[in-house]
């Protein structure tokens, strides 16, 4: 198939589009769903513009800002993660990359997460370079997340302190240097089906092992504020499944803003259009899902955790 084939998909209707996907998900996942859990190991004061950011210094989001936290709350933090069923435990950073000050805290941090028995160490530090990518691999990262967040053509609307290669060059640095990367996007910041579509595709080109798929969580204070009706429930559920149809062997994680933008009843549907990971407990500056209430999903829907 190609890009207009693709297109084509959002045409029909969308519970012929759930049962394609998730028979694709089934046969290639079984009934397993993968748990994941982030800290915001450095919170605000990031020069890039990213527009849908309430991080960043070009924007004026009203958000608790914090230096690089302890090893030792990162490390709580991870044990009470592995306590509410995650197998896997991300430190995230705010600002483009680490300064060396803080960039020597973090291999501390990594290291003492992934000496936890049960847990998987992973990482999102933004732009590092080559060296530093090899360190926080001897120090303990497996997985790398560093997404795409729009297509090529759209990047330029969203931001322009880094631009989309600068993504994929990382992306591609992780993978060559033996870590699994994790590379996802964000949708409802005014993109068209079609940027929906090359994002899809410029990551099966880049073939991550996990896909987050964010749904805008418009923040007051950011360029994005008030984009609410950029993408209804249905929209979203028929991307996913065609993210699943384009993506049939990568773990599709719902991350920032399903439980804003989406209906339980349709959270749950989601999970049977492709999902297969999900992000347990808050993000990084928003409220996500009680682990609880993610495990009563489940198991609603016979799915594992």
């Amino acid at each position: 198939m190609d890009k207009q084939d693709y297109l084509k998909l959002y045409d029909k209707p969308l519970d012929e589009l759930i049962e394609t996907a998730n028979k694709i998900t089934r046969e290639n996942f079984d009934n397993k769903v993968e748990a994941c859990s982030i800290i915001s190991a450095k919170t605000g004061k990031c020069q890039e513009n990213c527009k849908y950011c309430s991080q960043s210094i070009h924007n004026h989001a009203e958000i608790e800002c914090h230096p690089l936290l302890d090893v030792e709350t990162v490390k709580k933090a991870a044990l009470s993660a592995k306590e509410n069923g995650a197998t896997r435990f991300c430190i995230v950073t705010s600002g483009r990359k680490p300064t060396d000050s803080d960039f020597e805290k973090i291999l501390e941090m990594i290291k003492a997460v992934a000496s936890i028995d049960g847990i998987h160490c992973c990482a999102s530090l933004g732009l590092l370079s080559k060296e530093q990518i090899q360190k926080i691999k001897e120090a303990g990262v497996e997985r790398f997340n560093h997404n795409i967040n729009t297509s090529k053509n759209y990047h330029s609307k969203i931001c322009t302190t880094h631009d989309f290669e600068d993504r994929i060059k990382t992306v591609k640095m992780i993978q060559e240097a033996g870590m699994e990367s994790c590379c996802g996007v964000i949708i409802g910041m005014g993109e068209t089906r079609e940027d929906r579509i090359d994002m899809a595709l410029s990551l099966k080109e880049l073939n991550p092992k996990t896909v987050p798929i964010n749904i805008l969580n418009p923040i007051k204070g950011t360029p994005l504020e008030g984009f609410e009706d950029k993408i209804d429930e249905e929209e979203v559920l028929k991307t996913i499944c065609i993210f699943r149809m384009i993506l049939p062997n990568a773990l599709l994680r719902y991350a920032g803003g399903r439980t804003s933008r989406l209906s339980y009843d349709n959270q749950k549907k989601g999970m049977l259009c492709g999902i297969n990971s999900v992000l347990v407990g808050n993000y990084l500056t928003t409220t996500g899902s009680k682990a609880d209430k993610d495990k009563e999903m489940l198991k609603e829907l016979n799915l594992t955790l």
